[in-house]
């Protein structure tokens, strides 16, 4: 019996979010204000975007039940919206329909936490069906998106099957004597109707780029890292169309990284072997939502003592409401946002080819993620700690970022693609001073 119990509360890829947990009503503030913000600028008619947009913000305040607050007001929390119109602009670019955004956002709350793989003490959350992820990020990552901003879109405007992370959303939450969180929404690499055999995320690095074989053995779904990827003799089999178009792809995106003197991404590769398919359910253990009784909060604020505050009594709904295993079966069968990619055209994924372009029974699903780290100072210092404590140099993932995106670009070459191909010569990366940070 005890054994039964362990297995019915082990999730696979993330912190199973219990009742009582912390994050409760930090995701239902966050849920409420995109909720409203993204409401209102879609309601708008359409019109094309101005140099203000890229830097506009757009404060609200809101009562715990959700309702929005006049100036002045007290209130339970803060939501700022970070250039509303840009990213409303982005959503339409990448295909996602306004409606469906709001839905798999809001009709149901997340219960899946995700740690991040990285060192950045980020938290991921995903939508009730999978198709989105909401991450807490550091406002110096937060300061940099935005000021980058103008130039992904232009990027994004210009190549609508780029590899770099999806970004639908640029938000902040403020607590009431508490601390500002910054968060993102963003797309999901992963599909929604297919399990995910294994996982690697890729740098071309290989300094701490091996994740141990007992880690693995206790959760054979954990992400693995470069040395992982050799060592297993992975490589990706795209026959000599799909090969040329990924090439071409990854040396656009890698150069406007570089331009941008960004550094530390990774290329990261999810493999789902179509002749396993689905069986193992993994998203059917790790996928859980929970939807707190809003409808007997109104009920209960009627009856309650005026020393009883409604921020008390929303978060004991949230913390009695009981998580739901999410039906795997329940998820869509392809999202609308992923039918406009070259790179997710195969059931939402790329399908594996062979020299003749004749299709091999495995999907992958490709994204460059973690695209928000400049070569800062920290990073600079970062360089020259490990240039003194390793002998080998070429190993350290804070490199510059010329230096990164060649490294990156020949480890896809050498070592990721199943048949070696150079780069060509005519994608040449070139820097571009930029000054971010003062």
């Amino acid at each position: 019996m005890p054994q039964r119990q362990d297995d019915e509360d082990k999730v696979l890829m993330g912190t199973r979010i219990s009742e009582g947990h912390r994050n409760y009503v930090l995701m239902y503030n966050m849920l409420t204000g995109i909720r409203i913000a993204v409401s209102r600028v879609t309601a708008k008619i359409d019109r094309e975007l101005t140099d203000q947009d890229f830097t506009a913000a757009h404060k609200l305040a809101f009562d715990v039940i959700g309702d929005e607050l006049t100036p002045g007001a007290k209130y339970d929390f803060k939501f700022k919206d970070y250039a509303p119109w840009v990213f409303r602009h982005l959503r339409e670019k990448f295909g996602v329909d306004p409606a469906d955004y709001l839905i798999s956002l809001t009709s149901k709350y997340i219960l899946s936490e995700l740690g991040s793989p990285g060192k950045s003490g980020s938290f991921f959350y995903y939508s009730k069906d999978y198709r989105f992820i909401i991450k807490t990020i550091h406002y110096t990552e937060h300061k940099f998106m935005r000021s980058i901003l103008k130039e992904y879109y232009h990027h994004i405007c210009d190549n609508p099957s780029t590899l770099l992370c999806r970004h639908y959303g640029l938000h902040r939450i403020k607590l009431p004597h508490g601390r500002k969180i910054h968060f993102v929404v963003m797309s999901n690499v992963f599909p929604p109707n297919k399990d995910i055999h294994e996982t690697y995320d890729l740098k071309g690095s290989t300094l701490g780029r091996f994740l141990p074989e007992e880690e693995i053995r206790k959760n054979p779904y954990a992400v693995m890292k470069d040395l992982n990827w050799e060592k297993r003799e992975r490589k990706l089999q795209l026959g000599p169309q799909k090969r040329k178009l990924f090439i071409s792809q990854l040396v656009r995106d890698v150069t406007l990284l570089s331009q941008l003197n960004i550094m530390d991404y990774s290329l990261l590769v999810g493999i789902h072997d179509m002749l396993r398919g689905n069986k193992d359910n993994i998203r059917d253990a790790t996928l859980q939502t929970f939807q707190p009784h809003t409808k007997s909060i109104q009920r209960r604020i009627t009856q309650m003592r005026r020393r009883t505050s409604k921020a008390q009594v929303v978060r004991r709904a949230i913390a009695e409401a009981n998580p739901n295993k999410l039906d795997a079966s329940q998820l869509p069968e392809e999202a609308q946002e992923r039918r406009n990619c070259v790179f997710y055209s195969d059931e939402g994924c790329l399908q594996a080819t062979n020299e003749q372009d004749q299709p091999l029974p495995v999907l992958y699903s490709l994204g460059i993620i973690d695209i928000l780290t400049p070569y800062d100072l920290k990073k600079k210092s970062e360089h020259v700690y490990k240039s003194m404590t390793v002998q080998d140099k070429t190993a350290i993932s804070a490199v510059r970022p010329t230096q990164y995106g060649q490294r990156f670009l020949e480890f896809m070459a050498r070592a990721v693609l199943e048949h070696n191909e150079d780069i060509p010569h005519e994608y040449k990366l070139k820097s571009r001073s930029r000054h971010f940070f003062r």
